[in-house]
Protein backbone atom coordinates (compact mmCIF):
# COMPACT_ATOMS: atom_id res chain seq x y z
CA UNK A 1 0.00 0.00 0.00
CA UNK A 2 1.54 3.19 -1.67
CA UNK A 3 -1.32 5.64 -1.09
CA UNK A 4 -3.98 6.07 1.26
CA UNK A 5 -6.85 9.16 1.68
CA UNK A 6 -8.13 9.41 5.27
CA UNK A 7 -11.04 11.47 6.57
CA UNK A 8 -10.72 12.76 10.21
CA UNK A 9 -11.95 15.62 12.42
CA UNK A 10 -8.41 17.66 11.34
CA UNK A 11 -6.38 17.61 8.73
CA UNK A 12 -3.23 16.84 11.49
CA UNK A 13 -4.98 13.71 12.82
CA UNK A 14 -5.97 12.47 9.58
CA UNK A 15 -2.07 12.79 8.59
CA UNK A 16 -1.33 11.17 11.39
CA UNK A 17 -3.72 8.56 11.17
CA UNK A 18 -2.38 8.66 7.35
CA UNK A 19 1.33 7.84 8.25
CA UNK A 20 0.37 4.83 10.57
CA UNK A 21 -1.42 2.91 7.82
CA UNK A 22 1.28 3.04 5.64
CA UNK A 23 3.84 2.83 8.48
CA UNK A 24 6.34 5.64 7.20
CA UNK A 25 7.13 9.51 8.30
CA UNK A 26 6.87 12.67 7.17
CA UNK A 27 9.62 12.46 4.91
CA UNK A 28 8.71 9.82 3.07
CA UNK A 29 5.64 10.51 1.74
CA UNK A 30 3.58 13.47 -0.30
CA UNK A 31 0.58 15.03 1.50
CA UNK A 32 -2.44 16.81 -0.13
CA UNK A 33 -5.28 18.35 1.45
CA UNK A 34 -8.17 17.41 -0.54
CA UNK A 35 -10.66 18.92 1.68
CA UNK A 36 -10.66 21.06 4.80
CA UNK A 37 -12.75 20.70 7.66
CA UNK A 38 -16.04 22.76 8.12
CA UNK A 39 -17.54 22.76 11.81
CA UNK A 40 -21.11 23.89 10.38
CA UNK A 41 -24.04 25.77 11.71
CA UNK A 42 -23.82 25.23 15.36
CA UNK A 43 -21.62 22.65 14.95
CA UNK A 44 -24.58 20.12 13.86
CA UNK A 45 -25.43 21.28 10.22
CA UNK A 46 -22.97 21.33 7.21
CA UNK A 47 -20.22 19.69 9.50
CA UNK A 48 -17.33 18.55 7.35
CA UNK A 49 -14.46 16.27 8.31
CA UNK A 50 -11.10 16.83 6.72
CA UNK A 51 -9.76 14.89 4.46
CA UNK A 52 -5.93 13.78 3.00
CA UNK A 53 -4.28 11.63 0.79
CA UNK A 54 -1.05 10.28 1.76
CA UNK A 55 1.65 8.68 -0.79
CA UNK A 56 4.73 7.15 -0.05
CA UNK A 57 7.61 9.09 -1.94
CA UNK A 58 9.73 6.26 -3.85
CA UNK A 59 12.66 6.19 -2.26
CA UNK A 60 16.38 6.93 -3.79
CA UNK A 61 18.22 6.36 -0.73
CA UNK A 62 20.70 3.43 -1.72
CA UNK A 63 21.67 1.92 1.57
CA UNK A 64 25.07 0.55 1.18
CA UNK A 65 26.73 3.67 0.20
CA UNK A 66 24.52 5.51 3.18
CA UNK A 67 25.81 3.37 5.67
CA UNK A 68 29.28 3.09 4.07
CA UNK A 69 29.03 6.67 4.24
CA UNK A 70 28.37 7.06 7.60
CA UNK A 71 31.02 4.64 8.34
CA UNK A 72 34.02 6.30 7.00
CA UNK A 73 32.77 9.62 8.76
CA UNK A 74 32.93 7.61 12.37
CA UNK A 75 36.28 5.89 11.70
CA UNK A 76 37.47 9.60 10.68
CA UNK A 77 36.43 10.62 13.79
CA UNK A 78 37.66 8.09 15.59
CA UNK A 79 41.20 9.05 14.28
CA UNK A 80 40.90 5.47 12.75
CA UNK A 81 42.82 4.96 9.13
CA UNK A 82 40.99 1.94 7.93
CA UNK A 83 40.23 0.35 4.67
CA UNK A 84 36.91 -1.04 3.89
CA UNK A 85 36.09 -4.10 1.52
CA UNK A 86 32.47 -4.21 0.64
CA UNK A 87 31.48 -8.03 -0.20
CA UNK A 88 27.66 -8.32 -1.24
CA UNK A 89 26.31 -12.00 -0.24
CA UNK A 90 22.86 -12.90 -1.13
CA UNK A 91 20.92 -11.78 1.87
CA UNK A 92 23.21 -9.04 3.17
CA UNK A 93 26.31 -6.58 2.93
CA UNK A 94 29.68 -7.15 4.79
CA UNK A 95 31.42 -4.05 5.48
CA UNK A 96 35.14 -5.68 6.02
CA UNK A 97 37.39 -3.75 8.08
CA UNK A 98 40.84 -3.61 7.02
CA UNK A 99 44.57 -2.27 8.50
CA UNK A 100 46.37 -2.34 11.47
CA UNK A 101 43.95 -0.51 14.27
CA UNK A 102 41.51 -3.04 14.48
CA UNK A 103 41.45 -4.09 18.33
CA UNK A 104 40.18 -0.39 18.68
CA UNK A 105 36.76 -0.80 16.41
CA UNK A 106 36.18 -5.04 17.83
CA UNK A 107 36.05 -3.81 21.46
CA UNK A 108 35.91 -6.61 24.29
CA UNK A 109 34.58 -9.72 22.74
CA UNK A 110 33.42 -7.54 19.89
CA UNK A 111 31.26 -5.58 21.78
CA UNK A 112 33.03 -2.45 19.87
CA UNK A 113 31.76 -3.75 16.77
CA UNK A 114 28.28 -4.57 17.20
CA UNK A 115 27.52 -1.46 18.69
CA UNK A 116 28.85 0.36 15.34
CA UNK A 117 27.03 -2.49 13.37
CA UNK A 118 23.84 -1.43 14.86
CA UNK A 119 24.49 2.16 14.22
CA UNK A 120 25.23 1.48 10.48
CA UNK A 121 22.42 -0.54 10.16
CA UNK A 122 20.15 2.55 11.79
CA UNK A 123 21.78 4.86 9.16
CA UNK A 124 22.11 3.10 6.37
CA UNK A 125 18.58 2.00 6.00
CA UNK A 126 17.02 5.55 7.14
CA UNK A 127 14.54 6.41 4.68
CA UNK A 128 15.27 3.76 2.44
CA UNK A 129 12.11 1.87 0.60
CA UNK A 130 13.68 -1.82 1.26
CA UNK A 131 15.51 -2.71 4.26
CA UNK A 132 19.36 -3.85 3.61
CA UNK A 133 21.24 -6.01 6.51
CA UNK A 134 24.48 -4.99 6.72
CA UNK A 135 26.94 -7.16 8.76
CA UNK A 136 30.61 -5.29 9.85
CA UNK A 137 33.26 -7.18 10.25
CA UNK A 138 37.02 -6.25 10.90
CA UNK A 139 39.55 -8.57 9.53
CA UNK A 140 37.72 -11.41 9.36
CA UNK A 141 37.00 -11.19 13.51
CA UNK A 142 33.30 -12.58 12.84
CA UNK A 143 34.26 -15.75 11.55
CA UNK A 144 37.37 -16.65 14.23
CA UNK A 145 34.59 -15.45 16.85
CA UNK A 146 32.31 -18.09 15.62
CA UNK A 147 34.98 -21.08 15.50
CA UNK A 148 36.04 -19.74 19.38
CA UNK A 149 32.70 -20.12 20.55
CA UNK A 150 31.79 -23.29 18.67
CA UNK A 151 34.83 -24.76 20.55
CA UNK A 152 33.76 -23.82 23.86
CA UNK A 153 30.28 -24.78 23.05
CA UNK A 154 31.76 -28.50 21.98
CA UNK A 155 34.08 -28.74 25.41
CA UNK A 156 30.56 -27.70 27.69
CA UNK A 157 28.97 -29.99 26.21
CA UNK A 158 31.06 -33.10 26.62
CA UNK A 159 31.14 -31.68 30.30
CA UNK A 160 27.44 -31.28 30.90
CA UNK A 161 26.73 -34.81 29.35
CA UNK A 162 29.69 -36.07 31.99
CA UNK A 163 28.02 -34.43 34.94
CA UNK A 164 24.48 -34.56 34.01
CA UNK A 165 24.92 -30.67 35.49
CA UNK A 166 24.01 -27.30 33.59
CA UNK A 167 26.32 -24.70 32.76
CA UNK A 168 25.59 -21.13 32.80
CA UNK A 169 27.89 -19.23 29.99
CA UNK A 170 29.34 -15.67 30.46
CA UNK A 171 26.70 -12.58 29.28
CA UNK A 172 26.84 -12.89 25.25
CA UNK A 173 25.73 -10.79 22.40
CA UNK A 174 22.20 -12.01 20.64
CA UNK A 175 24.38 -13.00 18.02
CA UNK A 176 26.63 -14.76 19.84
CA UNK A 177 24.09 -16.71 22.07
CA UNK A 178 22.80 -18.09 18.50
CA UNK A 179 25.98 -19.18 18.04
CA UNK A 180 26.05 -21.43 21.08
CA UNK A 181 22.16 -22.73 20.61
CA UNK A 182 22.83 -23.57 17.28
CA UNK A 183 26.29 -25.43 17.98
CA UNK A 184 24.26 -27.28 20.63
CA UNK A 185 21.19 -28.15 19.13
CA UNK A 186 23.05 -31.15 17.20
CA UNK A 187 24.26 -32.65 20.43
CA UNK A 188 21.16 -35.24 21.53
CA UNK A 189 20.23 -35.41 25.25
CA UNK A 190 21.46 -31.01 25.73
CA UNK A 191 18.86 -28.15 25.24
CA UNK A 192 19.95 -24.37 25.83
CA UNK A 193 17.71 -21.80 26.84
CA UNK A 194 18.93 -17.96 27.89
CA UNK A 195 18.18 -16.19 30.85
CA UNK A 196 18.29 -12.64 32.15
CA UNK A 197 18.47 -9.40 30.60
CA UNK A 198 20.59 -7.01 28.38
CA UNK A 199 23.50 -6.60 28.51
CA UNK A 200 23.60 -9.71 30.68
CA UNK A 201 21.82 -12.45 29.10
CA UNK A 202 23.43 -15.22 29.08
CA UNK A 203 22.88 -19.14 27.73
CA UNK A 204 22.34 -21.87 29.60
CA UNK A 205 23.43 -25.66 28.62
CA UNK A 206 21.42 -28.33 30.16
CA UNK A 207 20.43 -32.01 29.96
CA UNK A 208 17.28 -32.82 28.53
CA UNK A 209 14.91 -33.84 31.02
Amino acid sequence: MNKVIVSAKTVEEAVEEALGRLKATRDQVRISVLEEPRRGWFGLFGARPAKVQVERIASTVNPVEQGLRFLKEVLSTMGLSLEVEVRKEQESVTFDLRGEQLGLVIGRRGQTLDALQYLVNIVANRGAETRQRIILDAGGFRERRRKTLQGLADRLARQVLRTGKEVRLEPMSPADRKVIHTRIQAVEGLTTYSEGEEPERRVVIAPKK
